[in-house]
């Protein structure tokens, strides 16, 4: 993107509200379900399927997100991304999101288009006809995004976390552990004592590229929600804690023992064990049903005295959890 002066690139404390709004509003498509978008009280959607998945996320300076770290770009896809990851986690297909911003008065227009440009690729890449349809915008001293994801069942019933029974496969779509790689990464190397300074390309290491993508810029495959469900997947979650955590999580819900195969998790399964913001697709499937796109990790057992086991021994590797795992340094 071309500089621009300061002139062309107001700070937001100096222009209206209306002016930010039109900024993010020229820069958002229609979505394919939306009957009326943007610019009355609400926004009015089709439900063909009669059922909506609905979910929230919000993403903090801070907690979630670093400026040093993150473009605005980074922060819009990745915002959209981590939200349409969780209705596909449903077997749903996402049709809209709402977004609210609180902005710091500092902040220029740009980063705000930028923003929005981010979440027009992120869903133009991973759940085309899915579009941002409305939100809110306000004023804070904490960069916060907030985001409603909504999503179409298609006359499917939903997956849920609590379907996973005996006999199982446990399957993942997805990457896991390279999310946590890039944040070893950025904590590593790009920091200046506690405060967060940007990214050197120069610096990158063969790999470690992919490893910031996958932290920064993530890309779960939203598509494969909706063929797990029509595939017969029994059980569905998005990884966004780590695999231990989650899978925990799927297994207290189902009430069985996940046995996850430590030969199925990459070169480094301590780190796909442990690590978090993957927003892979967590799956158990019949012993005979596995739809392309889907590897088989593991096993699921009648419950036992632990919920997750790996190679038939307990896990001690803990999720992730960003007010633990991120410091307090601003950036």
């Amino acid at each position: 993107m071309p500089s621009r002066s300061d002139d062309d690139d107001p700070r937001l404390g100096d222009v209206s509200e209306g002016t930010v709004l039109r900024a993010i509003l020229a820069r958002t498509p229609s979505a394919s379900h939306t009957i009326l978008g943007p610019g009355d009280d609400a926004a009015v959607l089709a439900a063909p399927s009669g059922s909506v998945v609905a979910t929230t996320d919000t993403l903090v300076h801070g907690p979630d997100f670093r400026l040093a770290w993150s473009s605005g770009y980074d922060l819009g896809w990745k915002s959209a991304a981590v939200n349409l990851a969780d209705v596909a986690a449903m077997g749903a297909r996402p049709t809209a999101l709402l977004v609210a911003l609180a902005v710091p008065r500092d902040l220029r227009l740009s980063f705000v288009e930028q923003l929005a440009d981010g979440f027009r690729t992120a869903c133009e890449a991973l759940a085309p006809g899915c579009a941002v349809v409305g939100g809110d915008l306000t004023v804070s001293d904490v960069l916060t995004v907030a985001v409603t994801a909504l999503g179409d069942l298609e006359g499917r019933s939903a997956v849920t976390r609590s379907g996973a029974r005996p006999g199982d496969v446990v399957a993942v779509a997805g990457e896991l552990g390279l999310s946590a790689r890039g944040l070893a990464v950025l904590f590593g190397r790009f920091r200046d004592g506690e405060v967060p300074v940007p990214v050197v390309a120069a610096q990158l290491a063969a790999g470690e590229r992919a490893a910031l993508d996958a932290q920064l810029r993530p890309s779960p495959p939203i598509g494969l929600g909706p063929v797990a469900a029509m595939a017969g997947a029994t059980a569905m979650m998005d990884i966004s804690d780590g695999l231990t955590l989650d899978a925990g999580r799927m297994a207290s819900a189902s009430d069985v023992t996940i046995d996850l195969r430590s030969d199925s998790l990459g070169d480094d399964p301590r780190l796909a064990l442990a690590g978090g913001e993957d927003h892979a697709l967590l799956a158990t499937f019949p012993p005979d049903v596995l739809p392309p796109g889907f590897r088989v990790i593991g096993d699921v057992r009648t419950r036992g005295a632990d919920g997750v086991l790996c190679d038939g021994q307990p896990v001690d590797v803990a999720g992730w959890d960003p007010y633990r795992d991120w410091d307090a340094a601003a950036g």
